[in-house]
C-alpha cells in the first residue's frame, strides 16, 4: 500500500522532531498543560497547585498544595538585607524599567545568596542514596554531620547570620507535621538539627526546612533555586515599586565620606615611543 506524501511528513514530524516538550501543547483555540485544558485549570486550581503540576507533571494532594503554598510564602521577602533586594532597588533608583530591576535582583542570586536551598536539597537527597537501605535516619544523620565536620565544610540549611532560631523554619516544620507531610528528608533534617544543637547550638534555617519538605514532595534538587525565585519574585516587585514611588531618583545608599580609597595615591604616566620600542 502506497504511503502519501502528507502521511510521510507527519511520520517524520513525530519520529524526528526539532523540539520536544511534555509540558504544554498549543493548538488553535486550545492550550493543554500536562494533559489538562487550561480552561479547566483556570479558576479551579491554586497557584501552588499549578506550580506543582508544571514542575512535577502531576497534581498535588490538597495537603501538598497547602504545604507548597506555605513554602512559597516563606520565601517571599527578607527585608532590604539580601543583595538581590539591594540590587533591584539600586537599579530602580537609576530609573530603569521594572523588568530590568527585577532581572537585576534575580541575577544577584548565586552561591552566597539563594544558593543554599539547592545545596541543602542536594545534600539531603544524596545522603539517602549513599547509604544502605537498612540504615536508620539517626545513623544517616550522624554520618552526615561527621563527614561535613571532618571536611571542615559548612552544612547547608543550618545556622543563620541573624537568627539564633529561624522562626520561619520552626513554623514550616509545624505545618508539615500538621499536614502529615513529614517524610524521610525532613526527618533527616530534624535529626541533623538535634545533633548540631547539642554540639554547637546551631539550628535549622528556612533553607534546611524547605529542603526537607520539598525533597519529601519529590522535587529534584535542581529545581530548588527556581522554586525560591518563584517565591521571592513578589518581594522584589514590592521593593522596586516602593523605590520608584517613595524614594528620590538616583539616591545615595551611602555618603562620599563613607568611601575609603586605599589604592596608590598618585603616579604619572610614562609616555612610550612605540616606534622606538619596536626598533
Amino acid at each position: 500500500m502506497a504511503i502519501g506524501r502528507e502521511t510521510l511528513e507527519n511520520v517524520f514530524k513525530v519520529t524526528n522532531p526539532k523540539w520536544r516538550t511534555a509540558i504544554t501543547k498549543v493548538e488553535p483555540n486550545q492550550i493543554v498543560t500536562r494533559g489538562y485544558s487550561q480552561e479547566d485549570l483556570i479558576g479551579n486550581i491554586s497557584f501552588s497547585e499549578m506550580v506543582f503540576l508544571l514542575i512535577k507533571g502531576e497534581m498535588p494532594s490538597k495537603k501538598e498544595s497547602k504545604l507548597l503554598g506555605a513554602v512559597l510564602v516563606s520565601f517571599c521577602d527578607h527585608g532590604v538585607t539580601p543583595p538581590s533586594t539591594q540590587a533591584a532597588r539600586m537599579i530602580a533608583s537609576a530609573g530603569s524599567p521594572v523588568h530590568a530591576c527585577i532581572a537585576g535582583g534575580l541575577l544577584a542570586f548565586g552561591k552566597n545568596h539563594a544558593g543554599a536551598i539547592e545545596r541543602s536539597m542536594k545534600a539531603l537527597q544524596e545522603a539517602f542514596h549513599s547509604h544502605e537501605s537498612s540504615d536508620d535516619i539517626k545513623t544517616i544523620a550522624r554520618n552526615f554531620v561527621d563527614n561535613h565536620l571532618k571536611k571542615g565544610v559548612k552544612i547547608p540549611g543550618f545556622g543563620h547570620r541573624y537568627h539564633n532560631e529561624d522562626p520561619r523554619a520552626k513554623k514550616l516544620i509545624e505545618i508539615a507535621c500538621e499536614y502529615d507531610c513529614v517524610g524521610p528528608h525532613t526527618q533527616l533534617a530534624m535529626e541533623i538539627q538535634d545533633i548540631l544543637s547539642d554540639m554547637k547550638d546551631i539550628r535549622m534555617n528556612i533553607d534546611g526546612a524547605n529542603a526537607g519538605i520539598l525533597s519529601d514532595m519529590g522535587f529534584d534538587w535542581r529545581t530548588g533555586t527556581g522554586l525560591f525565585m518563584i517565591g521571592r519574585l513578589p518581594g522584589l516587585i514590592s521593593h522596586v515599586y516602593e523605590e520608584k514611588v517613595r524614594e528620590p531618583a538616583f539616591r545615595k545608599f551611602f555618603d562620599m565620606e563613607e568611601i575609603y580609597y586605599d589604592g596608590i595615591e598618585e603616579r604619572k604616566v610614562s609616555y612610550i615611543n612605540f616606534e622606538e620600542a619596536r626598533d
